[in-house]
């Protein structure tokens, strides 16, 4: 089975960043601020990503399931996500938008949850995209969030993050580790590998933070995604040697029982296709047994996210 554990859809792009509403316009291109950038390769209508063109995707590139994730610079999209899991329960897992900085959050969380469908919620915390660009001053472990880790853990749903770039404000590693030693049943997935990039490379202060934020794989409870890395490469082409060796570092650090395959579409259309991407993932973990390989594709996904 293979499983991509980091996906999105919408309707429409309306989302929110600290630089700037983010709203559709046509042919793959929205408007972002005072900017107009590509999200899409061009496409003919109003940019979007209906269920039904990842599901094709899917289908093209023999994928099986996949986590349906949310954040600030799409939009709020529980609705759209929630009847998706539910026509599709076979092939779509979804994870809900939650704000716990809103003053009303905890009575969203309640109503969100309640209608069903959800088995994770994304924070999405990076500064250009995300909620500590919202906030500048949020803190993970700040005792007001302490309700949300609380009902996740008793709840059994999954708490996916989006920790943002190294050395960044929202790349609070040291809150993540609190959280998840303090709630040990509460299962915590870091999106993106935690971001390497070729510039924290060069700088031993960021590379070590890095580093460490792969570490927390070595406890029970947390588990990363490796969406998206080819996108931090600008400057490299297929077959992205820098985005395996990264992989290859996380993997010798914490095995292959705590990484999951994923592929942030459709935002890295842009870079390869769909089949494109999952073929290169298999040529990036070929150097892993069979029973290694099964587990990053699918296996630690569907054991995560049910």
């Amino acid at each position: 089975m293979i499983i991509d554990a980091h996906a999105h859809i919408m309707e429409a792009v309306n989302g929110q960043t600290g630089t700037g509403l983010t709203r559709s316009l046509n042919y793959g291109i929205i408007s972002w601020g005072q900017q107009e950038v590509r999200l899409l390769p061009p496409m003919p209508g109003k940019t979007s990503f209906p269920p039904e063109v990842l599901l094709e995707n899917m289908d093209w590139a023999g994928v099986d399931k996949a986590v349906l994730l949310q954040g600030p610079f799409y939009g709020e999209a529980n609705e759209y996500v929630a009847l998706a899991v539910k026509r599709w329960p076979e092939r779509f897992i979804g994870a809900a938008y939650v704000d716990p900085w809103m003053p009303d959050a905890a009575t969203q969380f309640e109503t969100v949850i309640a209608s069903g469908g959800f088995r994770a919620v994304k924070l999405e915390c990076s500064e250009a995209t995300g909620l500590c660009g919202l906030y500048p001053e949020a803190r993970l472990d700040a005792p007001e969030l302490n309700w949300l880790w609380q009902a996740l853990e008793q709840r059994g749903i999954v708490l996916t993050f989006d920790l943002g770039a190294v050395g960044s404000r929202s790349y609070q590693t040291g809150a993540v580790r609190v959280i998840a030693e303090t709630y040990p049943r509460l299962k915590i997935v870091i999106a993106h590998l935690g971001q390497p990039t070729a510039q924290a490379e060069k700088d031993p202060a960021l590379w070590a933070q890095w580093q460490a934020q792969i570490e927390l794989g070595l406890l029970s409870n947390v588990w990363f995604d490796s969406a998206a890395l080819i996108a931090y490469l600008p400057h490299e082409e297929y077959p992205y040697p820098t985005a395996a060796r990264y992989l290859h570092l996380a993997l010798e650090r914490i095995g292959a029982a705590r990484i999951m395959w994923g592929t942030d579409q459709p935002g890295t259309l842009t870079h390869l296709t769909y089949r494109q991407y999952a073929a290169l993932a298999k040529k990036h973990l070929a150097f892993l047994s069979a029973q290694e390989q099964a587990l990053v594709l699918g296996e630690n996904a569907l054991h995560v996210y049910g």
